[in-house]
C-alpha cells in the first residue's frame, strides 16, 4: 500500500451507498486516506433520501454526482469495497477486494436510509482503523 492508502467504493448507480460511505470516509478519515467512488451504471443524480441522512449527521454530500467505474480508478485503488449490489470490479493483483453486503436505499425514504448509514459509518471506522 502506498504512504497514504487509497480506498475505491463501488456500487452500479453510485447514488447512495458508495456516497453515503465515501462522503463518511472523507469526514472520518481527512486528508489522511484518498477515497473515490464509482458505479458500472451511474444514476443521473444522487439519491435524495442519502444526501438528507447524510445531511443529519452533518455530512453535505449534495454537490457530489454520480461516476463511472473505470478501470484506472480500481488500479489507483489498495482497496476496492463492493456494496453489495452485483457489482464486479476488475481485479488486478495486489488489491484488497471487499464485498460489504448492505440493504440498498434506491426508492426509500429517509427513514429507511438513516439505518443504512449508521451501519456504513461503523464499517468505515473500522476500515479506518486498519488502514491507519
Amino acid at each position: 500500500m502506498s504512504e497514504k492508502p487509497s480506498v475505491l467504493f463501488v456500487c452500479v448507480h453510485n447514488a447512495g451507498r458508495s456516497q453515503m460511505a465515501a462522503a463518511w470516509l472523507t469526514h472520518l478519515a481527512g486528508d489522511r486516506v484518498e477515497v473515490r467512488s464509482a458505479g458500472s451504471a451511474p444514476a443521473g443524480s444522487v439519491n435524495p433520501a442519502a444526501v438528507e441522512a447524510m445531511r443529519e449527521v452533518g455530512i453535505d454530500m449534495s454537490a457530489q454526482t454520480p461516476k463511472i467505474l473505470t478501470v484506472e480508478a480500481v488500479k489507483a485503488s489498495d482497496v476496492c469495497i463492493t456494496m453489495g449490489c452485483g457489482d464486479a470490479c476488475p481485479v488486478f493483483p495486489g488489491k484488497r477486494y471487499l464485498d460489504w453486503k448492505l440493504d440498498d436505499p434506491a426508492g426509500q425514504g429517509v427513514e429507511a436510509v438513516r439505518p443504512i448509514r449508521d451501519e456504513i459509518e461503523r464499517r468505515i471506522r473500522g476500515l479506518i482503523a486498519e488502514l491507519l
